[in-house]
Parts: C-alpha cells; sequence; structure tokens
C-alpha cells in the first residue's frame, strides 16, 4: 500500500506540471474510463463532467473516452467513493457533504457559515488549504484532480416560510450524511436526520421529512419545486464537489496523460462553478414561477448564533488555527 500511494504521490506530481515522454505502447492503449454523480446530466455536476470528458477526449486524440454515470447509477456518493477506492469505479464526481465519511478531515468545510460568500470559499480551495486536500486524499486510496462546486445550501420545506431559526422547530428536516451538518442543525433544536440523496425526493413526497436543504441547482435538477413549497435563501453553507480517481486507473495513465486529466478536471471545476452560478440567477426566478414561495434574505447573524453550540465540537476536530486560517482567506 505505501509502495502504491508514494508512487501515486510521484504520478500527482507529474500531472501538476512535470510531464514526461509517454513511453511505448502505454501511449497508444485505447481505454473507456466511467465517472459517476448523483445529479442529472443537466446539472452543475453533470456540465463538470461533460467538460472533463469532452477535454480529456481532445487531450488525448480520442484515445481515451469518459463515459458519464448520473442520476446516482452507480449508487448514493459514499458508494461511489469507495467503489473509486477499490478500482470499480474509475472517477467520481462528489459533493463536499459525502467526503467526511471516506475523509473526516474535510468536515471542515461543512461548517455552516464558515464561508461569507462563494468568491471566499473559491479562494480557499483554490488556495494552499484546498490544495493540503491533496494528500489526505493519497492517504485514504483517491487521487484528488481538481475542486469543483456543488453551490451554496439553501433551506426548503413543504409546512411554512422560514426567517428566523425558531421557524423550524417542529419541522423535520433531512440533511447529507454528513455529521457536521447535522451537528449544526441540531445546535438550533431541529428535527434532523441524515439520508442518501438518491431516496429524498420519495421520502419527501411521501412526507417523511417536511424539509431539506441543497443548492439551487440541486433543488430545480432534482425537482425537488413539485414537493416542497417554500425555499429560504439562506446559504448556509458552501458545498463543494471534487474529481476524484481510482489510484489503479490513474497509475495506468502515461504521465502526459496524467497532465491531461489535471488539466480537464480543471476545466470540469470551472464548468460546474460557473453552471452553479448562473443557477443561483436564474434558478430561484424559475423556481418562483414553479409555485415555490421564496424568502429572499434570513438574519445570518442569528442563525450562526444560535448554531455556536456546535463550535467547541469543531474546534476539537478541526483545530482552531484551520478554522481561523478559512475565515481569514480571501
Amino acid at each position: 500500500m505505501l509502495a502504491r500511494r508514494s508512487f501515486m504521490s510521484s504520478g500527482i506530481a507529474l500531472a501538476v506540471g512535470l510531464a514526461m515522454p509517454a513511453i511505448g505502447h502505454a501511449a497508444a492503449k485505447a481505454q473507456a474510463l466511467r465517472i459517476g454523480y448523483i445529479l442529472p446530466q443537466q446539472s452543475q455536476l453533470g456540465a463538470g463532467a461533460s467538460a472533463f470528458a469532452e477535454a480529456v477526449a481532445k487531450r488525448t486524440g480520442g484515445r481515451i473516452t469518459v463515459q458519464q454515470f448520473p442520476d446516482a447509477t452507480l449508487g448514493g456518493e459514499v458508494e461511489m467513493l469507495k467503489g473509486v477506492q477499490l478500482g470499480s469505479i474509475d472517477l467520481g464526481f462528489i459533493t463536499g457533504m459525502a467526503l467526511p465519511g471516506i475523509l473526516p478531515e474535510a468536515g471542515v468545510l461543512n461548517i455552516p457559515f464558515l464561508f461569507n460568500s462563494v468568491a471566499h470559499a473559491h479562494a480557499v480551495l483554490d488556495g494552499p488549504v484546498g490544495e493540503s486536500f491533496r494528500e489526505r486524499f493519497a492517504a485514504k486510496d483517491l487521487v484528488m484532480l481538481a475542486w469543483g462546486e456543488n453551490g451554496l445550501r439553501h433551506i426548503t420545506n413543504a409546512k411554512r416560510p422560514i426567517a428566523a431559526p425558531e421557524d423550524l422547530k417542529g419541522l423535520k428536516l433531512r440533511v447529507p450524511q454528513s455529521d457536521v451538518l447535522l451537528m449544526g442543525f441540531q445546535a438550533l433544536g431541529v428535527d434532523v436526520a441524515t439520508l442518501a440523496f438518491p431516496q429524498l425526493f420519495e421520502a419527501l413526497r411521501a412526507g417523511k421529512f417536511d424539509g431539506q436543504e441543497n443548492p439551487i441547482a440541486t433543488i430545480r435538477a432534482a425537482k425537488f419545486d413539485q414537493v416542497q413549497k417554500f425555499l429560504t435563501l439562506s446559504g448556509h453553507a458552501y458545498d463543494p464537489a471534487v474529481f476524484v480517481m481510482s489510484p489503479d486507473a490513474f497509475d495506468e495513465l502515461s504521465a502526459n496523460d496524467k497532465t491531461s486529466f489535471a488539466e480537464a478536471a480543471k476545466l470540469g471545476a470551472q464548468a460546474s462553478r460557473a453552471f452553479a452560478a448562473e443557477a443561483d440567477v436564474a434558478g430561484v426566478a424559475a423556481l418562483r414561477q414553479a409555485g415555490m414561495v421564496v424568502q429572499g434574505s434570513i438574519d445570518r447573524s442569528r442563525f450562526a448564533s444560535a448554531m455556536a453550540a456546535a463550535n467547541a465540537e469543531f474546534e476539537k476536530r478541526f483545530g482552531r488555527e484551520l478554522i481561523e486560517r478559512i475565515k481569514k482567506t480571501g
């Protein structure tokens, strides 16, 4: 395992700028790889995966193709991450909320109200803090290619408008499989539970949950407006997405192809961010037109203060120094 990780780490270094000429027949070998993600192809994840696949094909002259498996076809995100670790899935475009199930340190990115804007989150992920996760992923048998975007998360529910923390009381709220976000909402006194994303729409339709929280693009792509009446633009958490690759698949690439994959992933990341940004502008209007009642703003300081009870545990888990470093970035 250590030998493979050492080899993988050196391969990643090559992929980000030390490319060498391909050797022998490896450069000419045709490959078809699979990438999975939980949302439809018409989504921020789909936009990123499509741009990535197109860039890989272009940079390898069509020798390597990336086949897309959207809509959780390959399983939920935790299952896909495990598949990528084991090599049964080549690639995943995974949202940040699922990462702590495999990489607990990534939970720091899930802390509510940690980021004050999307630009702030980009500065963190594109800088030293984001880059530091590369070795952490490698230690978990995952090759990190690039940080993309799922988006700012907002609250929806089927019962009533949410403008203040106390408005959430009495509602059953679903959160993703992130114990950090779970703790944040528990600090508000909310009846909250986790559920895998592929099961969420039916759970909302059946009334097992009154509400949930997700980025605008996800709310639209998953058609949650069909089972939710009220939307609160809380922006309580920023959710990245990350391109990860199986070490087995990565190690089979030539040095030039590793560079091509790193470059393609960056283009895919940019495409996911662009899609999410556009969705935040046009998506709210579309959801309003679809019949949702939109609460346009909240008192963020009140929500953040109400969640403060969880801060001590967050600092214990991730370290006050890292949290403060993230807050001061940008």
